[in-house]
C-alpha cells in the first residue's frame, strides 16, 4: 500500500469523482478513518477485497445498506423520477384561448395583447405586404416611436399610446415587442429571435400642443396600417405623417380667443349671471387669453401664462365690485377660471393610475398641480388687491344659486361648444361632443338640484356617461376617446368651488379656503374616475359586432397587499 508520508500537510480533497468512482461497492464496509489519521491513496484496494494466493475473489459478505455520501449539487432529488415527473404548473382555470377577432377595434386587440402575460401573447400575423428580405426594423421602430410621440404630445393615455405603437409593430411583422411610454421619454424593444441581441430605439417628447385633428389624422393612419384590405407601406406611412405634422390648425387665433370669451361667458351664466356678468366675463377671459399669448411669444414657462391670464378675470369682478354695480362679481371670476381649470391633463393623468401607468400619472397630476398653483397665484395677487382698495367680495354667494334649468342647459351647449373649438377639434365631431355635455349637465342638474344628491356623487354619474358616450362614439368611428370626451367635461369643472375657497383664503380664512379647494378636488378627482370608468364600462359590457369576448381581456390581478 502506497501512503502519504507522515507529517504531510499537503492533502488532496475530495471531489466528487473520488467519492463517485471509487466508492466501494454495496456490501464491502467502509473503514473508519480517524480524523488524526492521513488518508490512503485512491489507487489502494480498500481493506477486504484483497485477493487470495489462487487468484480467487473473496468471499462476499452480508449485505448491508449503503453509506450515505455527499452528492453533487447537480444531482436531481431522490425523489425525482423521469418516467413518473410532476406536471407542470398551469394556473386552476389553465390558460384560455385569446381569440383575437379582425373585425374588433385595433384599440381593442392591442389593448388585449398589452394587458396578457408576454409568454401567453399568440403570434400576430403581418397585415402589410413585405419583400423578401423582411421588415425594415429601424425605420419601422423609428415610424412607430414617431406615431407615438405625436399621440403622446396630443394628450393621449399611456395605455393608448402603446397600443398604438404596439398596433404598428404587428402589422409590419415586428413581434416580441415592448413599448414603453413614460412622460416624456417613448422607447420600444424588438428582439429578433430568442438567440439575437435586442434592438431598442426611444424618442424624448419635449414640446406639448392641443390639437385633436392632429390627433384624429393620426388615429386614423394607425386604423389604416392595421387594415388589412388597405396597403400602406412603409414610405406612404412616413408621408402621411409628415403632412400630419405640416398641417396648420384648423381654427385661426382670433377664433380661439373670442371662444375663450364665450366659454367664459357661458360658464358664468351657468353659476347664475346675467347678461352685464356674461360681457365682463368674456371680456376678461379675452384679455386673459392675449396677455398668456404674449407670454408665450416671450418664452415664458406655462405656469406664468396660467398666472397671466388668471388676472384679468379676477380684475374685471373686484372693478365690478368697486364699482358697486349690481352684477354678481363672483359669477364673473367664476367664469374666467372654466376657462383655465386643466380638466384635460387632470383626466389624463387619473386615467393612467387607473390604467397602472404611475410613473406617467404622477408626472401629469404633478403638471396640473403647477398649473393649478399658477391659477392660485393670479386670482390671489387680484383678490389681496382688491380686499385692501375695500371691495366687498361676498364669499356666502356661493350658496344663492339661482335654478335656471334652460338657459343653463343652453349654457352647457355653449360652453362645450367653444371647449370643443379651444381644443383644436374637427368640425364633424363638435356637435356630438356638444351633444354629450349637454346631456351630462341635465343629469347632473336633475341629481343635484331636483333630486338633493351631494355634488360629488352627481358629478361623478354625470361624467361616467360623458366617458360612456364618448367612447361608442369613437369605437364606432375607430377613433380616439378625447375629442368626445374632453370638452363634455367642461361644464362639471369645479369653477366655483375653486374661487370661493381662493376667496377665502385672501380674506384670511384659511379653515374655510382648505374645506373650498378640497370639495373643489374632490369634485375634479370624481369627474376623471367617472370618465375612466364610462369607457371600461363600455369596452366590458357592450358588444360590438366582432368584439374581442369579455373573458379574453385580461388586466392585472390584485396584489393582495404584497
Amino acid at each position: 500500500m502506497v501512503a502519504e508520508p507522515e507529517g504531510s500537510e499537503d492533502r488532496k480533497p475530495q471531489s466528487d469523482e473520488a467519492r463517485s468512482a471509487f466508492t466501494p461497492p454495496a456490501g464491502v464496509e467502509q473503514p473508519a478513518v480517524a480524523e488524526e489519521e492521513h488518508p490512503t491513496s485512491e489507487f489502494a484496494v480498500p481493506s477486504g477485497l484483497a485477493p487470495d494466493a489462487a487468484g480467487e475473489a473473496p468471499a462476499q459478505a452480508p449485505a448491508q445498506a449503503p453509506a450515505k455520501t455527499e452528492g453533487s449539487a447537480f444531482a436531481p432529488p431522490s425523489t425525482y423520477s423521469a418516467q413518473h415527473s410532476p406536471p407542470a404548473f398551469t394556473p386552476a382555470h389553465g390558460f384560455p384561448t385569446v381569440r383575437l377577432t379582425k373585425e374588433a377595434p385595433w384599440q381593442d386587440r392591442m389593448r388585449t395583447m398589452l394587458r396578457m402575460p408576454v409568454g401567453e401573447r399568440p403570434v400576430a400575423e403581418p397585415v402589410q405586404k413585405q419583400d423578401d428580405a423582411g421588415p425594415a426594423v429601424p425605420r419601422v421602430l423609428d415610424l412607430t416611436l414617431r406615431i407615438g410621440e405625436l399621440l403622446l404630445a396630443g394628450g393621449e393615455g399611456a395605455e393608448d399610446v402603446e397600443a398604438a405603437m404596439f398596433a404598428v409593430t404587428q402589422a409590419y411583422g415586428l413581434d416580441r415587442c415592448e413599448p414603453t411610454v413614460t412622460f416624456t421619454l417613448l422607447s420600444i424593444s424588438h428582439q429578433p429571435s430568442l438567440v439575437d441581441d435586442p434592438v431598442t430605439a426611444s424618442r424624448t417628447v419635449r414640446r406639448r400642443a392641443t390639437d385633436y385633428t392632429r390627433l384624429a389624422a393620426v388615429f386614423r393612419l394607425v386604423a389604416d396600417i392595421s387594415a388589412e384590405d388597405i396597403d400602406v407601406s412603409l414610405e406612404e406611412a412616413y408621408r402621411r405623417l409628415a403632412e400630419i405634422r405640416r398641417n396648420r390648425h384648423p381654427y385661426p387665433g382670433w377664433v380661439l380667443t373670442a371662444a375663450s370669451g364665450l366659454l367664459a361667458g357661458a360658464a358664468s351664466t351657468l353659476v347664475g349671471g346675467g347678461v352685464v356678468v356674461f360681457l365682463a366675463a368674456a371680456v376678461g377671459a379675452m384679455l386673459g387669453d392675449r396677455l398668456a399669448w404674449l407670454f408665450a411669444g416671450r418664452g415664458l414657462p406655462e405656469f406664468y401664462q396660467f398666472v397671466a391670464a388668471a388676472m384679468p378675470p379676477a380684475a374685471m369682478g373686484v372693478a365690478l365690485t368697486l364699482a358697486h354695480a349690481d352684477v354678481r362679481a363672483s359669477a364673473v371670476i367664476t367664469g374666467g377660471l372654466f376657462a383655465l381649470l386643466p380638466g384635460r391633463a387632470l383626466v389624463a393623468g387619473v386615467q393612467d393610475g387607473l390604467t397602472g401607468f404611475y410613473i406617467t400619472a404622477a408626472a401629469r397630476l404633478l403638471e396640473v398641480m403647477y398649473l393649478f398653483v399658477g391659477i392660485v397665484v393670479g386670482v390671489l395677487l387680484v383678490l389681496y388687491l382688491g380686499v385692501q382698495l375695500g371691495a366687498e367680495l361676498d364669499p356666502d354667494a356661493a350658496l344663492t344659486i339661482t335654478e335656471r334649468p334652460v338657459a343653463q342647459i343652453l349654457a352647457s351647449m355653449v360652453l362645450c361648444f367653444t371647449f370643443a373649438i379651444l381644443l383644436q377639434q374637427e368640425r364633424g365631431t363638435v356637435l356630438m361632443v356638444t351633444l354629450n355635455g349637454g346631456v351630462a349637465w341635465v343629469v347632473y342638474g336633475a341629481m343635484h338640484y331636483a333630486g338633493g344628491i351631494p355634488p360629488v356623487p352627481s358629478t361623478a354619474v354625470a361624467a361616467g356617461l360623458v366617458g360612456l358616450f364618448g367612447q361608442l362614439f369613437s369605437r364606432y368611428q375607430f377613433a380616439s376617446a378625447l375629442p368626445y370626451v374632453t370638452a363634455a367635461i367642461g361644464p362639471l369643472l369645479p369653477g366655483s368651488a375653486t374661487y370661493f375657497g381662493l376667496l377665502a383664503i385672501a380674506q384670511n380664512r384659511l379653515d374655510a379656503g382648505l374645506v373650498s379647494l378640497t370639495n373643489a378636488a374632490a369634485l375634479a378627482i370624481a369627474i376623471a374616475i367617472g370618465v375612466n370608468l364610462g369607457g371600461e364600462i363600455s369596452r366590458l359590457f357592450i358588444r360590438l359586432p366582432g368584439a374581442v369576448s369579455r373573458a379574453n381581456r385580461r388586466a392585472a390581478k390584485r396584489t393582495r397587499g404584497f
